[in-house]
């Protein structure tokens, strides 16, 4: 029999992607690699999952990497590693790298990897409980796992907006070998579009404020497939909204609340529960009203955040934020704490998530590091 844990592996990964598989979930959206849309950075793990709309850093290359080009430092670079169902195991997490180099003041170039682990899997059957190997008899051990590989290009359209466009390479190798048996990963490839605007300073009496909206869809593509009779499987793909505003109260502090809704443009389940058959392309445009209940279903589908960071002279943060999901997709509803430390041209950034619902997240009680770093040139971001 040919051995395939998709199934297995839906049910540990998909838990934080709006799939969740309780009871009360009607039509949960799923799709092949979820490890996508696992936010992989502490700061926006802070904020609640949030980084569309939210000020460039280094790890803008998986949120809105046209955020870039309004980096005051030629060169940006960052790692962080989430663990994941860090209480029941210590070998699942997610590692991302990622950076970006500033040509000039209107273009950049930026890449990422991201390297999700499940660990090793021990497996038997009825047929073959071990594998014989020298004369000695051991246990069949795999160890699946999924990447994915960007690399983007974005330009300053005007002094307040930039785009970007990002090409991405999905490996996914969850299907298991044996002795009889060869197992394919499945291999996608994917495009990002994305677009940053941030407004001038604005004076308002003691302080100046200033505008900030980001737009993404990400992970355009077609299916995912394991084999050749395999139909496919859906990419993550997702339309992300955001805006916020920075009250600069003076020369060393700054508050900035932001809002960010998001949406997956995969087909809803129809009323029977079976899977839509649409092409992707399809997908794009009619998972807009696709939903078999009609528009409360289809706003249902959508998944919002509140935050608000505080910082102090850019040396020093803290932030704050609140996921919510309908109960009807997935019910995922939690706080987020974060916070900030900035010495020279490093950056560590830690975060905490607190559920608030019965869907408890994998990343319950996690804590999350990220480290970046920041050189070269200064820009000032005011040339055109």
């Amino acid at each position: 029999m040919r051995k395939n844990i998709w199934s297995a592996l839906t049910i540990i990964a998909l838990s934080l992607v709006s799939n969740s598989m309780q009871a009360q979930a009607t039509r949960p959206i799923t799709t092949a690699v979820p490890f996508l849309l696992i936010s992989s950075d502490a700061r926006a793990s802070g904020l609640a999952d949030q980084g569309v709309a939210t000020s460039s850093d280094a790890y803008s290359q998986q949120w809105n990497p046209s955020k870039y080009v309004f980096s005051q430092r030629k060169i940006q670079a960052a790692i962080s590693y989430t663990p994941y169902l860090a209480k029941l195991v210590n070998d699942i997490g997610l590692l991302t790298v990622s950076g970006a180099y500033k040509i000039d003041e209107r273009s950049f170039v930026s890449g990422g990897l991201r390297y999700f682990s499940l660990g090793e899997i021990e497996f038997t059957s009825a047929e073959q409980s071990t594998l014989s190997v020298g004369g000695n008899s051991v246990v069949n051990v795999q160890k699946p796992n999924e990447m994915c590989l960007d690399f983007s290009y974005g330009l300053k359209l005007n002094p307040n907006i930039s785009g970007a466009v990002t090409a991405r390479y999905i490996r996914s190798d969850l299907k298991l070998a044996d002795a009889n048996i060869d197992a394919t990963a499945g291999n996608a490839f994917g495009v990002d579009l994305s677009a940053y605007y941030r407004g001038d300073e604005i004076p308002y009496g003691n302080f100046n404020g200033r505008f900030v909206a980001g737009i993404n869809i990400s992970n355009i593509g077609p299916k995912i497939k394991y084999s050749d009779v395999d139909k496919g499987d859906f990419l993550p793909t997702k339309f992300a909204l955001g805006g916020g505003y920075e009250f600069m109260i003076d020369q060393y502090n700054t508050i900035a609340p932001s809002i960010e809704v998001n949406k997956l443009l995969v087909p809803t389940p129809s009323g029977d529960g079976t899977a839509n058959d649409s092409s992707s392309f399809g997908a794009l445009f009619g998972s807009w009203f696709d939903a078999p209940d009609g528009m409360g279903e289809e706003l249902a589908e959508f998944t919002f955040s509140v935050a608000s960071e505080y910082r102090y002279q850019d040396t020093f943060a803290l932030r704050l934020g609140y996921f919510n999901e309908s109960n009807l997709k997935g019910a995922r509803k939690y706080m987020t704490f974060g916070a900030g430390i900035k010495y020279s041209s490093m950056m560590l950034d830690v975060s905490y998530l607190y559920s608030v619902s019965s869907t408890i997240s994998p990343l319950e009680g996690t804590l999350r590091f990220g480290l970046s770093l920041e050189f070269g040139d200064y820009f000032d971001n005011e040339d055109f």
